[in-house]
C-alpha cells in the first residue's frame, strides 16, 4: 500500500518524466511525432511486399494484419528495453535526489505507450483504405490495450531490477525479443504453423494472446476468451512480480550504479 500511496504523491513528477522522455526521443528530429506514424507504415509496406507480393501470400487486408501485430510488438519491445535501461540511465539523479526509483521505468513505458496510441492513427487509416471497417466488436480493443500496458510495465520492472546487478541481461533480452517476435505471428498467418502441430509455442507467448484479440477487435471477429484470460493473468502476474521484486531490491541499487 505504501508503494501506491507514494505513486499518488509523486504523480506530477511522473508526468514530467514522461514529457521529458518524449521530448528527448524527438530532439533534433525534423519529422518529430510524424515519424511515429511513418515508421510503422514503412515497415508494413516492406513486410507486405515481401510476404504478399514476392512470396505470393496474403489477402487485401493483409497489410492491416501485419500492422496490428507490428504495432503491439514494437511497443512491447521498445517499452521493455527502455525500462531495462531506465534505472542505470538516471543513476546521476538517483545518487543526488530522492525520487521513488520505480518512477523511471514507469515513465519510460508510459511515454512509449503514448507514442504507441498516436501510431494507432496509422492503423485506422490503413484499415479504412484496405476495406476493414469498424464494427461493434471494436469496443473490445480496450482490453488488449490494457493488457499490453500491464505486461510491458511488469516485464519492464523485472528487467530494470535485474539489469542493475547483471549488465549482460540487455543482450540476453535482445535475443529473447527475437524469439517473442517470431512466435507472435506478426507477418505470417499463425494458422499455417498451428495446424502443423506447433500450437503450444504460441499458447505460451502472452504477447501473441494479446495480439489475437487485438486483431479480432479490429477485424470485427469474435473474441478468443482463452487468450483473453491468459493475457490478463500474465499481465497482472508480471506487474505484481515486477513491483515486488523492484521494491525489495531498490535499496541496493545505489551500491551497483
Amino acid at each position: 500500500m505504501s508503494v501506491f500511496k507514494t505513486f499518488g504523491k509523486y504523480r506530477n513528477l511522473l508526468r514530467e518524466l514522461v514529457k521529458k522522455d518524449i521530448k528527448l526521443k524527438y530532439r533534433n528530429s525534423y519529422l518529430g511525432v510524424i515519424w511515429t506514424m511513418l515508421e510503422p507504415l514503412l515497415t508494413m509496406i516492406v513486410l507486405t511486399l515481401v510476404f504478399s507480393k514476392l512470396l505470393g501470400k496474403g489477402t487485401r487486408d493483409f497489410p492491416v494484419y501485419i500492422l496490428t501485430g507490428r504495432l503491439l510488438y514494437s511497443f512491447f519491445s521498445n517499452g521493455t528495453k527502455a525500462a531495462l535501461r531506465s534505472v542505470r540511465a538516471n543513476s546521476g539523479m538517483i545518487k543526488k535526489v530522492y525520487v521513488p526509483k520505480y518512477m523511471y521505468p514507469f515513465a519510460s513505458v508510459l511515454s512509449g505507450y503514448i507514442i504507441f496510441l498516436i501510431s494507432l492513427i496509422v492503423l485506422a487509416v490503413v484499415a479504412t483504405v484496405r476495406g476493414v471497417y469498424p464494427t461493434l466488436r471494436l469496443i473490445w480493443i480496450v482490453l488488449p490495450l490494457i493488457q499490453i500496458l500491464l505486461l510491458t510495465i511488469g516485464v519492464g520492472l523485472i528487467l530494470a531490477t535485474v539489469a542493475v546487478f547483471f549488465r549482460d541481461v540487455e543482450y540476453l533480452w535482445g535475443v529473447a525479443l527475437m524469439l517473442i517476435m517470431y512466435t507472435s505471428a506478426i507477418f505470417y498467418q499463425a494458422e499455417t504453423v498451428i495446424n502443423a502441430g506447433n500450437a503450444w509455442i504460441f499458447k505460451l507467448n502472452p504477447l501473441y494472446a494479446v495480439i489475437v484479440n487485438f486483431r479480432n477487435a479490429v477485424f470485427g471477429q469474435a473474441m478468443d476468451f482463452r487468450s483473453m484470460w491468459y493475457a490478463t493473468v500474465c499481465g497482472a502476474l508480471s506487474l505484481l512480480i515486477g513491483i515486488i521484486v523492484f521494491y525489495k531490491k531498490q535499496d541496493k541499487f545505489i551500491l551497483y550504479l
